[in-house]
């Protein structure tokens, strides 16, 4: 039996079109960084790869597709790490390199490199912890080290080559971990704090109690978010404080102290002031006694010792001048 030929229908050819372009620009947009990787160089050099002129033959005839040689990254970084912009690799007909940094209430910066006489240059740019991460002429990559909560914003590289503009685009977050403390006040409240953390966490508790969540923002982009609980009608000893955050999930753990040792914590504290009182109060009424016997002492003697001395010179007086007066040899010796 012969085989019939199908000839390919038209209206597929679009379809298929589409769906090429759909997968190549899919493949060159970059990923979104993770907490303690701050870039994926790799990946961003494949990204760049497809600035480049791809041909497709449909029918016979030769068709070229040039895919735009742009990409865009949401990159989140750690506080205090450091951090690698990378852009396009090594064009050999790169003209210019600009980095245009944009930080969160912070004025553009822009820091550029003409290889064409090796020079450099920046307009506007303070930050020290920002620089090239090694000589422009041979790697554009921008470094920040180390990454600091102003650092959030937009960083954006162009490369200006004989052959087109090329750019890749990356939206900076800095995550800051959570300070997370949990106690039990002297109401027998319970308390769990994360403190300072960007973005802001979340709270949970085990056992679930009647609790009360507040958050409250800092002014550096900083969030703390507290919450407080108590279980009146549950009989519960033991209580869990879990805090999730993108820069990783901590647990607490708690005891709880009834009202009867609370109250009992109480009277301990107040009785042990009292007697702490008590003893400094007696150590001073002690310490004067003391200090007023000495002084007391030091008059009683120096008065005996003046009393001492006049009753002697009274004494020697009578007893010099009738020596005085009866001594022949004295007489005779004058004479």
């Amino acid at each position: 039996m012969p085989c019939t030929r199908r000839t390919p229908k038209p209206w597929l050819l679009p379809i298929l079109t589409v769906c090429l372009a759909l997968e190549c620009i899919r493949a060159g947009v970059g990923s979104s960084g993770i907490p303690g990787n701050s870039t994926k160089q790799q990946t961003d050099k494949d990204n760049y790869s497809l600035a480049s002129t791809h041909s497709s033959s449909v029918k016979g005839k030769e068709k070229s597709l040039t895919l735009p040689a742009e990409a865009n990254s949401s990159l989140s970084v750690l506080v205090d790490t450091k951090a690698v912009l990378l852009c396009p690799p090594d064009n050999p007909t790169a003209l210019v390199v600009t980095w245009t940094i944009s930080p969160r209430d912070q004025p553009p910066c822009t820091r550029a490199h003409r290889r064409d006489n090796n020079e450099t240059s920046e307009r506007n740019c303070t930050d020290e912890r920002i620089s090239w991460e090694s000589r422009p002429d041979q790697n554009p990559a921008l470094q920040i080290d180390p990454v600091a909560i102003t650092h959030d914003g937009c960083y954006r590289c162009e490369v200006a080559a004989a052959d087109g503009l090329f750019g890749h685009t990356y939206y900076l977050q800095v995550l800051v971990p959570p300070k997370v403390t949990l106690f039990q006040d002297s109401n027998g409240t319970v308390v769990c704090r994360a403190a300072a953390g960007k973005p802001s966490a979340q709270i949970f508790w085990t056992p679930e109690g009647d609790c009360d969540t507040e958050e409250e923002p800092l002014g550096n982009g900083t969030v703390t978010v507290e919450s407080k609980c108590h279980w009146e009608d549950l009989q519960v000893s033991n209580v869990s404080c879990s805090v999730s955050h993108v820069t990783g999930n901590k647990s607490l753990f708690l005891e709880l102290e009834t009202g009867d040792q609370l109250s009992l914590n109480s009277t301990f504290y107040i009785t042990s002031f009292f007697w702490f009182a008590l003893v400094l109060v007696a150590l001073v009424v002690v310490g004067s006694i003391g200090l007023w016997k000495t002084h007391c002492c030091r008059k009683c003697k120096l008065k005996k010792t003046e009393a001492t001395s006049v009753v002697e010179e009274e004494e020697m007086q009578p007893y010099a001048s009738y020596t005085e007066k009866n001594n022949p040899l004295y007489d005779t010796v004058s004479k």
